[in-house]
């Protein structure tokens, strides 16, 4: 079966046909259609038909070659309808047959009778006869991008010396403008890329709180690479990495699961070092439940100055294309410039942090110096006054408020005692419970009420517990920056029973403010539904506790 020449052999100028001197206009129109746009896979369309036009050929496509090299990454085709492609079902890979064969050798090659050579092997159920073939490298700045494939004359002759060359210029062409839409593509992407850094920069700087500002990396992460999920972990404080955030389509229950150290990947990420995988539910360093359903993925380090300070996954679906080398490197850009950001919004939480310990420790000793004081030297005052008395109700009286005065003066000496301990978190609920209302008291002006029911401490468990810890800090601090609050009522029950029998503890936050405003920001809300729902709970909100219902109640509750 004859094939093309070699790809230094051609048609010469002077001895061109007349033929290929009457089509050389539309020649030149292809070419200017081929260069008039600049996305990617509209350009590779349009070359298509382009070329299919300029052969008179029934069917055109372009296998795109994959990075390594071996098969095809993409393939585009014109000439088949949609419900003929969708009977095909898979699209060529290029793994054998005679697209393979071009790929290991990327020569022109023109067949009179593709079926007849020996590189074939055969069509897929519902793909169309075809017998002429046409094939064509693409080349991008001397590197093989592709090639153009071009079947059946609709003539139905062979297709000539003049159609070679006329395509193979039309390649050249078509390299050209690949290239250049390749480019504007890459700098797009970078663009995109860009604001994703900044974003997450500013929400992690912004003080609106880490769980926000970790839903805003994993959201951010999964939109730039077009992933099914985007997932942040941080390590988990019996070893291992914990999952923090996740971004996905459907709900997920993976919310607070912790991945144990043994792990390949986790050992990778925990020395700082990045994976890509092309499966996850089939590769070994991933085998759990959670790679299920998952394809190709990357597992960055969040890394900076040489501290690891947790991961960021972005798995594809199964099937998918895996990860280019320009979006892997773009990607572990994103994760390095994520870590920057956290390690300083840590910076600016710990001089925050400073900055209360500072205040505590100042009214703690404003407290005792003044306030004691006064109270103390007043109460001898009224106690020196009640003995000089001689009416008997008078006496009373002025002793019944000596005994508040010592009951208060008893209550601020405990307030003192609490505002200078250590900075240390308490191992039990019921004190971490409070070292967060007396850390909230400093910005809102006044200490929340607390009470407790039922066995805190021994009934409810460690990963509900730090939960619940951090659905009452995400209360408080709505409550501080929204509510605008003169009062707030926490209460921690570990007797309720939830559905289905189930015991439980509820955390109820109830504030006077000003409630929740139609249309505003729900993203704390949606966390502690989240968190709950995780659990096996749940989390609503109602009316508060101020007049006619004003203000906001907050439940949030789950199993033991």
């Amino acid at each position: 079966m004859p094939t093309a020449p070699s790809p230094g052999l051609g048609p010469s100028p002077q001895g061109a046909s007349a033929e290929l001197l009457a089509r050389v206009p539309k020649l030149l129109e292809a070419m200017r259609s081929v260069g008039s746009g600049l996305e990617l896979h509209s350009t590779l369309d349009r070359i298509c038909e382009t070329a299919a036009d300029l052969a008179d050929a029934r069917y055109a496509a372009i296998g795109v070659v994959a990075e390594d090299g071996e098969g095809l990454a993409d393939f585009v085709f014109s000439g088949v309808d949609e419900e003929t492609a969708r009977r095909i079902g898979h699209l060529p890979d290029g793994h054998r047959g005679l697209l393979g064969a071009l790929i290991r050798g990327p020569d022109p090659v023109r067949l009179e009778d593709l079926t007849a050579d020996a590189r074939a092997c055969g069509f897929p159920a519902h793909h169309p006869p075809m017998r002429g073939f046409l094939g064509v490298p693409i080349r991008v700045r001397g590197e093989i991008f592709g090639n153009l494939y071009l079947a059946d004359k609709r003539g139905g002759e062979p297709f000539s010396d003049d159609d070679l060359a006329m395509v193979r210029v039309l390649a050249a062409g078509a390299g050209i403008a690949i290239g250049n839409a390749r480019l504007y593509e890459t700098t797009r992407q970078r663009e995109r890329w860009i604001d994703g850094s900044v974003a997450v920069t500013t929400a992690l700087l912004s003080g609106d709180g880490t769980d926000d500002a970790l839903q805003v990396v994993a959201e951010q992460a999964r939109r730039l690479s077009a992933a099914a999920a985007g997932i942040v972990l941080l390590p988990a404080d019996g070893g291992g990495l914990e999952i923090a955030a996740v971004a996905s389509e459907g709900p997920t229950e993976a919310l607070g699961t912790v991945l144990p150290p043994g792990r390949g990947a986790v050992t990778e990420l925990l020395a700082g070092r990045a994976v890509f995988v092309d499966d996850a539910a089939t590769d070994p360093r991933l085998v759990t439940g959670l790679a299920r359903g998952y394809g190709p993925a990357m597992l960055l380090p969040l890394r900076s100055h040489g501290r690891v300070l947790g991961g960021l996954v972005t798995p594809r679906a199964r099937g998918e294309r895996p990860f280019s080398r320009t979006e892997r490197a773009l990607a572990v850009r994103f994760a390095a410039q994520a870590a920057l950001a956290l390690m300083m919004a840590e910076a600016q939480r710990d001089r925050e942090r400073l900055a209360v310990y500072e205040d505590r420790d100042r009214i703690a000793r404003d407290l005792h110096d003044l306030v004691v004081q006064r109270l103390f030297a007043t109460g001898m005052l009224l106690e020196r006054a009640r003995r000089r008395s001689a009416v008997p109700e008078v006496r009373d009286g002025v002793g019944r408020a000596v005994g508040e005065l010592d009951v208060t003066i008893q209550e601020i000496r405990s307030a003192v005692f609490a505002l200078r301990q250590p900075a240390e978190e308490e191992p039990g609920l019921r004190r971490r419970v409070l070292r967060e209302i007396t850390t909230a008291a400093v910005p809102l002006g006044f200490t929340p009420s607390c009470r407790f029911v039922g066995p805190v401490d021994s009934a409810v468990g460690d990963l509900t517990g730090k939960n619940l810890v951090a659905a009452l800090r995400e209360a408080l601090s709505n409550a501080f920056r929204h509510a605008r609050a003169s009062r707030i009522d926490v209460v921690v029950d570990a007797t309720v029973s939830l559905r289905g029998g189930r015991p439980g503890v509820r955390l109820t936050v109830a504030d006077d403010g000003v409630g929740i405003p139609v249309g505003g920001r729900r993203s704390g809300l949606e966390n502690l539904r989240r968190r709950a729902e995780s659990l096996g709970g749940s989390s609503r909100h109602g009316p508060g506790i101020g007049e006619n219902g004003g203000g906001t109640t907050l439940v949030w509750e789950a199993p033991y």
